[in-house]
């Protein structure tokens, strides 16, 4: 028998360190684990170069992909993002949430000088098809996972209203959300 999803609202509202923290981590890296849902019902996961802006992130997908044609017939994804580098304990994401298509071009414009300005040099993972969709994944369930004493420990928070940066700290963290 299969356990039951909580639904987001059972998570804690993300508070203002986490909010920093999460942004820090996803601005340091660059790769992610992007997890899709097929027509037939099997996930289907790809690694795709992304650019955050705050908690959003953006990545480009070619027009003929099959993980376009799936992210338009169910918005649904689930991502994970790692590093090798733990900082302040921090080893990982772990994100859902839902992805939609950018089509106003002066957003896609100012999208491509942020590429360009935070990593000048390095080529981003990216699809090489001449048609591509831009899409932004706006997380509504963000987990961060984090190692201490060798062992993974990972604390979970809902997004909304709450992942406003100016939201002061809930009064009860526990002890691993206070590493975020």
């Amino acid at each position: 028998m299969t356990a039951a999803t909580p639904e987001m609202s059972a998570y804690p509202p993300i508070h203002g360190a986490a909010v920093e923290t999460v942004v820090g981590f996803l601005a340091r890296e660059r790769l992610m684990n992007l997890g899709v849902n097929r027509p037939d019902g099997w996930p289907q996961v790809t690694t795709v170069g992304y650019v955050n802006e705050g908690l959003n992130l953006y990545f480009v997908t070619g027009r003929e992909s099959q993980k376009l044609a799936n992210l338009q017939a169910d918005s649904r994804v689930s991502l994970a993002i790692h590093t090798v580098v733990a900082m302040d304990g921090a080893v990982g994401m772990s994100m859902s949430g839902h992805a939609r298509e950018i089509t106003d071009p002066a957003e896609i414009e100012r999208l491509n000088r942020m590429i360009f300005e935070r990593w000048p040099t390095v080529s981003v993972y990216c699809p090489t098809t001449t048609s591509v969709a831009v899409l932004r994944i706006k997380p509504e369930l963000i987990c961060a996972i984090s190692a201490v004493d060798g062992r993974s420990h990972s604390e979970c928070f809902s997004l909304g209203d709450a992942a406003d940066s100016s939201v002061a700290e809930t009064p009860t963290i526990s002890a691993e959300a206070r590493l975020f």
